[in-house]
């Protein structure tokens, strides 16, 4: 459609495409915080199953690959990786 009613994307006009180049400290504590609740379930899960005297290889995995909170680099907190992005990797706050 033309003319002053044509149909625009949202983030090439306005203020939306203003997404900004690094996480601001709030943020970072929100993610640091939703990271540490992650810990929490498996610790909670494992601690249940032993408990029963029983255990998942998923947990067991994910324990053993994945690395608790404190234990990630900023690059790995605070970035995801994504194969369209030119050095591989995305800010968690432009998704």
């Amino acid at each position: 459609m033309f003319g002053p009613f044509r149909a625009t994307s949202p983030l090439s006009g306005g203020l939306l495409w203003k997404i900004p180049f690094r996480l601001s400290a709030p943020q970072k504590a929100r993610q640091r915080k939703r990271l540490r609740a992650v810990d929490t379930v498996i610790a909670t899960i494992d601690t249940a199953l032993r408990k029963q005297g029983s255990s998942l290889k998923e947990v067991e995995r994910w324990k053993a690959e994945m690395p608790r909170e404190e234990e990630m680099r900023p690059k790995d907190k605070y970035t995801v990786f994504d194969r369209k992005e030119k050095r591989y990797r995305k800010g968690i706050h432009s998704e």
